[in-house]
């Protein structure tokens, strides 16, 4: 049985991870293609552990794609095999800013408050 795959949307319909990803699309078709890629991939569970993905705690896992700079799309599971993307960042380090871990945590809450009753 596979998962479904869905973006975070912000109570006013906004979708922080489609312009994340209409952005990465315009500045760089390549990573753009490897993280789709990746998020397909995340429908088949043998692909939620590493190397494409990584847990960072409270719920919280990540993919990734490696490249000049680090792509990551920060996602948490949901009931009935569904998976939600709720942030994506690009970066030269190794390690995820801790602003951009609080802004994923914040919208995981908010997602899980109004979806989760």
């Amino acid at each position: 049985m596979d998962f479904t795959v869905e973006f975070y949307e912000t109570k006013d319909g906004g979708c922080p991870m489609r312009d994340f990803l209409d952005k990465l699309k315009a500045s760089n078709p390549g990573d753009f293609a490897a993280v789709v890629a990746g998020l397909a991939k995340l429908r088949d569970r043998k692909y939620h552990r590493e190397p494409l993905s990584k847990p960072l705690g409270d719920g919280l896992l990540e993919l990734r794609h490696v490249g000049k700079l680090n792509t990551r799309v920060l996602w948490f599971f949901m009931r009935d095999r569904r998976i939600v993307a709720v942030h994506g960042i690009r970066n030269k380090g190794r390690s995820i800013p801790s602003r951009d871990l609080a802004t994923a945590r914040s919208r995981m809450h908010d997602w899980l408050q109004r979806k989760c009753p």
